[in-house]
């Protein structure tokens, strides 16, 4: 026999019995697949995105500088400020990370720049 579900606010599901649900759902439907195309296209587009060289060299950067901001802040396993300290370091980290990202980015699109002004003349 299957077991009844119950949840831990127990007073909040007996109110909502009583009141019943005054709210319908409306669930429109698509004729074809018109809509699933499109959803598809921008999957294998993000799919594409992920494994495009410059994302993985994004990445790449990303985790050596986040990497090297952790090495930097030294963890040390002593002391009572262990949690304040760690927390720092990821939060270091972070920034290093996205600072990295940014100027590789800044780099790429120079250079995208220079490449389309040179076949231009």
């Amino acid at each position: 026999m299957a077991k009844k579900a119950t949840s831990k606010s127990g007073s909040r599901s007996k109110a909502r019995a009583k009141r019943g649900s005054k709210s319908k759902a409306v669930v429109e439907r698509r004729s074809g697949s018109r809509g699933r195309r499109t959803s598809d296209n921008a999957g294998e587009a993000f799919i594409k995105l992920l494994q495009s060289p410059l994302v993985a060299d994004l990445v790449a950067v990303a985790a050596t500088a986040a990497l090297a901001a952790l090495a930097e802040q030294g963890f040390n396993r002593t002391g009572g400020t262990t949690g304040k300290r760690a927390g720092k370091a990821v939060k270091a980290a972070g920034k290093a990370a996205a600072a990295a990202v940014g100027r590789r980015l800044s780099t790429e699109i120079d250079e995208i720049k220079k490449a389309s002004k040179a076949k231009k003349t």
